[in-house]
Order: structure tokens, then C-alpha cells, then sequence
């Protein structure tokens, strides 16, 4: 298996060359400045100072409340089709990979509850969970936000919409077939990358449909800058769909080969393609709420770069104690290490800028989710990082620690993240208020109490878990015994959660269906163009 990882090692280190001569021409021919004026730049005039949040900031008048400007609605307008498209079936997805979830977590300690339904076994309820939700949820919801910023940051109107719908409708049917698949017995058989490789195709051609409307828009940019949420979406856009061929190409990886190559897409699908969406919309929409710049641009794209260099070999640390070799495993623990630097970036930039606006926070519900996800995105690398040194590992390595840990990067932190956003997005999109806000205040305590729970849980279990497995003394049995209250908390925990996103869907629902008209009149395009 040695020239096999030591290709994907080399072209990780390849990539991570190239991204660094991208920085240095970016640089020279002065693409990327980092001063006051370039954090900026997602600032129209008269903006700065100004809160921008419909659902909290509201005052007597409705059009004040709102203060869509003339120009940035018409950018808007050029994709509000398509991103309306990508988040409704985004929510829609979270609503079903939510049900297999609370499925597969009470089937924990209700082995018999629809032990005779195959569709819905314990194994198959759980993967169809974990894809539907990366697949269905967090990237098709992320694609959306993605394509609604851009524009606003590049100054132009989304180019080629109508090729979003035809990629939304290969990349749904993609999600639709994999979830049909598995249900079925017909499996890959390799964590995240369950979905058949055939049905796969519909993933990887919807995805290119996608994404070209992303790259063209920047390629035809009228800001002279490339703000930092920028460089994470296309980035994300350009990432994944290398690691997504890579690892699915049939026939080519077998064995240890393909353990390894499973845990490298496995954890770059969350550090090169999930965190991208999260941490890129948090960089705009915490400076957009609060009204002012981020606290230092400088380091936000210190950030970037080195994420970009030290997140591509982290994934091998899964592979501690097992049949790859050793300095691989080393490999992979020094990055994991070298990871606090990006984190330590965003945390300082996120963090302070929020720390030093608490009104806003106190405030802002859509700020609350996105700060609550970015505190999240800190929280769950430094554990990664933690996780990743070998006396930390062979505590916590096949437990239910690793469950919690995962959710609280992908939900914790990118879902969190998402729900601010959408909460933030939609009003401009539409041209009208969220209709109840105190619902947006239900789903916010619903799933922020119901994921500490589940976290909580399953964090305390992982390490009892684990201590048990290490005594020579211990009996499985009796280990697997004590789990039991722990894994009752986890599936209320999850039962909260997932009452929220249906009072959250339902809420959009009724968003979508209002009649009231839009407090200010949609501009042109060509206005939008003058900018």
C-alpha cells in the first residue's frame, strides 16, 4: 500500500505548493490586499455602523427595518430562483436525514424497535442519516448560502442561474438514488462514501453544474478584492470535487489502500469542503449583523492559507495502531497539531469581533446561531487536535466519544452556522420578515439544549467507554451495560433537535407562503451592474 499513500501524501503536499504560489502571485500582482478598506469591502456605503438583522433590529418602520438596499437587492435578485431551489431542498433533506437519525440512535437501546423492517436496521439507518445529512443537508444548503454571497461580495449578479437548476436536479436525484440504495442493502460499504460509486456520477456531474456558475461569477467580479468568505467558497468548490473522484473511483483502492483512502476523504470532506461553507458565511455574516469590520483581516487570511496547507493529512490519525505505516500515522498527528494555527485565526477574528458587540449578540438570533456554530467550529478542532495525540487516542479511538466529536464539527458548528445564515439570507432575498420570530427563539433553545445534551452524553460515555476497554478486568457486557443511560440521554437530545428543524421548516414554510408585498421595490439588474 506504501506507493499508493505515498501518491496521495505527495499530491497533498503537491496541492499544498500550489495554493501557496497561488498566494504569492496573488500578491504580487495585488489580488489580495489586508487592510481596513479590503475587510470592508462586503459594506456598501452607508452600511458601516449600521445593525442589519430584519428579525431582531426592527424598528417603527417597516422599510427602515429592513434597509435592503437598491443595488445589493438587484444582485440578489439574479439568483433568488436558484438559491431558493438549493435551500428548500437543503431543508427538506434535514428534516428526513433527522428521522433516520433519531431512528438509529433509539435502535441503540431499543435493539428489537423495527428489528424486522430491513430498510430501517440499525446499520442502514445510520449511514442513510450520515449522507443524507452531509449530502443532502449541509452541501446542498451550503451551495445555496455559497451562491448568494458571492455575488454580493464580487459586485455582480450570479452568471448562468438557470445551470444551478439543472445541477440542484442531478445532485437531488444523486442524494435521492444513494438514499434508495441503501435502504436496499446496495452499499459501497465505506463510511461517508456509502452511496454506490454509480449513483455517485449524478453527484460529481450535478456538482460540476454547480460550481461553474460560482467560478465564472468570480471570474467576472467587479470588486477589486477577493474578501476572505470568498476564498473559502471557491476554494470548497474546488477541494472536494478532487477528493470526491479520488475516492470513488472503483476497483482502485483495496484493503489498507482503501482504509486510508476512506479516513483521507472522510475527514478532508469535513475540514475541505464542509468547513469552507461554515467558516466562509460566518466570516460575512458576523461583520454584516453586527455592522462592522471583522477584528483583523490580516489574520483572517492567515486563516485560509493555512488550512489550506495543514488540513489535507489529518485523517490518518483514525488509523492509529492499524495496518499503514507508522510515519504516516506521525504524519498525519503533526498536522492535526499544526491545525490550531487556522483555528486559533478564526477564533481571534470571530470571537473578539463578537466579544466586543455582546449587544448584538443579545440581540441578533441569527447571530446567536452563527457565533454559537463559529465557538463550535474552536471547540471541536482543538478536541480534534487533542484527539489526534496517541495517548488521548487509545482512550477515546472506537468509542462514542468519536460520535460526539463529530457532531459537534458538523452540527455543532456547520449546521449552527447554516440556520443563522438561512435566518439572516432570507428576508433579503424576499423582501419580507421572518412571520413569527419567537419561533426562530424556540429553535434556537431546542437545538442548542437538545446538542449539549447529546454532546454531553456521548463525551462522558466515550471516555468510560473507554477506560473500561483498556482494563483487562472489565467485561464487555457490563461495559456495554453502563452505556445505556448515556445513550437515552443521546436520543432525547437528538428528539429536541429534531423538533426544532421541523419548527424551523415549518416557520420557512410559512415564510415562503406569505402574500405580503416587499417593502421595497426590487431594482434592475443593470443597477446591480453599476456597482
Amino acid at each position: 500500500m506504501t506507493p499508493i499513500l505515498g501518491i496521495l501524501l505527495a499530491t497533498s503536499f503537491v496541492a499544498s505548493l500550489v495554493a501557496l504560489g497561488i498566494l504569492v502571485w496573488a500578491v504580487a500582482n495585488k489580488l489580495i490586499f489586508v487592510g481596513k478598506n479590503e475587510a470592508e469591502t462586503i459594506f456598501m456605503k452607508g452600511e458601516l455602523g449600521q445593525p442589519d438583522d430584519s428579525a431582531s433590529f426592527g424598528e417603527k418602520s417597516e422599510a427602515q427595518a429592513h434597509r435592503f438596499d437598491v443595488l445589493r437587492a438587484g444582485i440578489d435578485r439574479s439568483g433568488r430562483g436558484p438559491v431558493l431551489l438549493l435551500v428548500t431542498v437543503g431543508i427538506t433533506w434535514l428534516l428526513i436525514g433527522s428521522v433516520f437519525g433519531v431512528m438509529a440512535s433509539l435502535k441503540l437501546h431499543w435493539p428489537d424497535w423495527l428489528a424486522d423492517v430491513a430498510q430501517v436496521t440499525f446499520g442502514r439507518a445510520r449511514t442513510l442519516h450520515l449522507n443524507i445529512v452531509a449530502y443532502g443537508w449541509l452541501s446542498v444548503t451550503g451551495i445555496g448560502v455559497a451562491l448568494w454571497l458571492l455575488p454580493r461580495i464580487f459586485h455582480t449578479p450570479l452568471r448562468r442561474p438557470n445551470m444551478v437548476y439543472f445541477g440542484a436536479a442531478l445532485w437531488t436525484l444523486g442524494v435521492l438514488g444513494g438514499t434508495l440504495a441503501v435502504a436496499s442493502g446496495w452499499s459501497d460499504g465505506i463510511e461517508w462514501l456509502e452511496f454506490p460509486w454509480q449513483i455517485d456520477i449524478l453527484l460529481a456531474v450535478g456538482g460540476f453544474f454547480l460550481a461553474w456558475p460560482a467560478i465564472e461569477t468570480a471570474a467576472k467580479r467587479k470588486s477589486r478584492h477577493i474578501y476572505v468568505s470568498g476564498w473559502y467558497f471557491l476554494a470548497g468548490m474546488v477541494w472536494f470535487p478532487f477528493l470526491f473522484l479520488v475516492s470513488n473511483i472503483p476497483g482502485l483502492h483495496i484493503g489498507a489502500q482503501q482504509a486510508t483512502v476512506n479516513w483521507w476523504f472522510a475527514h478532508n470532506v469535513l475540514g475541505l469542503w464542509l468547513t469552507p461553507m461554515g467558516v466562509g458565511a460566518a466570516y460575512y455574516i458576523i461583520p454584516k449583523i453586527i455592522g462592522k469590520p471583522v477584528y483583523s483581516y490580516n489574520v483572517s487570511l492567515l486563516g485560509f492559507w493555512s488550512l489550506a496547507l495543514f488540513y489535507s493529512q489529518v485523517g490518518m490519525h483514525h488509523l492509529m495502531g492499524g495496518p499503514v505505516p507508522t510515519w504516516a500515522v506521525t504524519l498525519s498527528v503533526v498536522h492535526s497539531i499544526m491545525m490550531f494555527v487556522p483555528v486559533i485565526a478564526v477564533a481571534i477574528n470571530q470571537h473578539v469581533t463578537v466579544a466586543q458587540n455582546l449587544w448584538a449578540f443579545k440581540q441578533s438570533m441569527a447571530l446567536r446561531f452563527v457565533w454559537i456554530g463559529a465557538l463550535m467550529y474552536t471547540l471541536s478542532s482543538f478536541q480534534g487536535s487533542l484527539e489526534a495525540i496517541r495517548s488521548v487516542n487509545s482512550v477515546t479511538h472506537f468509542t462514542h466519544y468519536t460520535v460526539g466529536h463529530a457532531h459537534l464539527g458538523a452540527y455543532g458548528f456547520v449546521s449552527m452556522v447554516m440556520f443563522g445564515t438561512l435566518y439572516y439570507m432570507m428576508p433579503h432575498i424576499l423582501g419580507r420578515r421572518w412571520p413569527f420570530p419567537a419561533l426562530i427563539k424556540t429553535h434556537f433553545w431546542l437545538v442548542t439544549a437538545g446538542f449539549t445534551i447529546y454532546v454531553l452524553a456521548l463525551s462522558i460515555a466515550g471516555v468510560v467507554q473507554g477506560m473500561g476497554l483498556m482494563d483487562p478486568g472489565a467485561s464487555f457486557g457490563e461495559i456495554t451495560r453502563k452505556m445505556v443511560p448515556y445513550l437515552e440521554a443521546r436520543s432525547i437530545g437528538g428528539t429536541m433537535m429534531t423538533l426544532g428543524h421541523f419548527i424551523f421548516a415549518a416557520h420557512f414554510a410559512l415564510l415562503l407562503l406569505r402574500k405580503d408585498t416587499a417593502v421595497n421595490a426590487t431594482p434592475t439588474l443593470a443597477r446591480a451592474d453599476a456597482s
